[in-house]
């Protein structure tokens, strides 16, 4: 028996400017996780292309696509994601360390993560491990995280569905500091309206589609 096809997205087209900040919001199933993953090339589109930077990401190879997601896209989760064994200063410089060959100084690294945690209002933190760091402050290392490699597209996927109000909105608040001041371009996710109103522009997706 033929496994029935699911379509997620149906025929949805949308463009994010650079410096801008969007956000996409659904509820649960409607299809904003899927668009998501494509944005941030977890996933690729079955039919359809998706542009980054102009260019076309149906071309790109495996490596490539691994290469362009730490190159040009920060990511902020709900859930953090931080090491846990690791300080604030290691977690934030770890998208460098990628980018680097592993025998070269980490003098620049270091100097890069620790003016992004200053940023965010983490400098007091650097050698604190996770466990020793509220929610709010948590989420703080990973935003500076995902801006440390100054990538071309921030996307946070619920950033605030683990913290309080205050935490929430000191998050969206650092969140829309960053679009303005540093013209980081953020697409959030989120289906929470008040974490939407933050943002300058607001995409609607119901079942797979944009209303």
């Amino acid at each position: 028996m033929a496994k029935e096809q699911y379509t997620a997205l149906k025929g949805i087209s949308f463009s994010v400017n650079r410096g801008e900040m969007a956000t996409i919001i659904g509820a649960s199933g409607s299809g904003k996780t899927t668009t998501m993953n494509i944005l941030g090339l977890l996933d690729h589109p079955t039919t359809g292309n998706y542009f980054l930077d102009g260019i076309n990401t149906s071309s790109l190879t495996p490596d490539q696509l691994a290469d362009y997601r730490n190159l040009k896209i920060g990511f902020i989760f709900q859930s953090f994601f931080l090491l846990p064994r690791l300080t604030a200063l290691q977690n934030v410089m770890l998208p460098l360390t990628y980018r680097r060959n592993h025998s070269d100084d980490d003098h620049d690294d270091k100097k890069k993560a620790r003016a992004m945690l200053a940023k965010v209002g983490m400098i007091k933190y650097v050698t604190h491990k996770p466990f020793e760091l509220s929610g709010g402050q948590q989420q703080r290392v990973a935003i500076a995280r995902a801006l440390v490699g100054t990538p071309s597209i921030i996307l946070a996927d619920e950033p605030t569905g683990a913290l309080d109000a205050k935490n929430s909105q000191d998050v969206l608040e650092l969140l829309k500091d960053l679009n303005q001041t540093e013209g980081a371009t953020i697409v959030i996710i989120t289906h929470d309206p008040e974490v939407a109103q933050k943002s300058q522009r607001i995409i609607k997706i119901y079942d797979g589609r944009i209303v």
